[in-house]
């Protein structure tokens, strides 16, 4: 893990749990980040992250990327990307949140 720490990734009430998340979750965020060139804000539940974003062309290179990399389910809001991986939801669909 290049760009994130697993202290990163602990909830709130559970100091220490970043080293039990899904390290396939972790390395396709990794590969996000290295892609991107610019530092990303995130947010962890489980396997699904909210990634802090405002600008347009930013919005537009991560959800490019996002897709690159292999994530499949992408919810879009006007100041955050939020992925996750789940496989018993519907996969290829990007929602708008509002």
């Amino acid at each position: 893990m290049n760009y994130f720490t697993y202290k990163e990734f602990d909830s709130p009430d559970m100091p220490g749990s970043g080293s039990l998340m899904d390290e396939t979750f972790i390395e396709m965020l990794n590969e996000v980040r290295e892609k991107f060139g610019k530092s990303i804000v995130i947010n962890i539940k489980g396997l699904s992250a909210k990634i802090s974003c405002t600008d347009s062309f930013d919005r537009y290179y991560l959800i490019y990327l996002l897709q690159e990399i292999g994530f499949q389910r992408i919810a879009i809001a006007s100041d955050f990307i939020y992925v996750e991986l789940n496989f018993e939801e519907s996969q290829q669909v990007i929602e708008l949140l509002v």
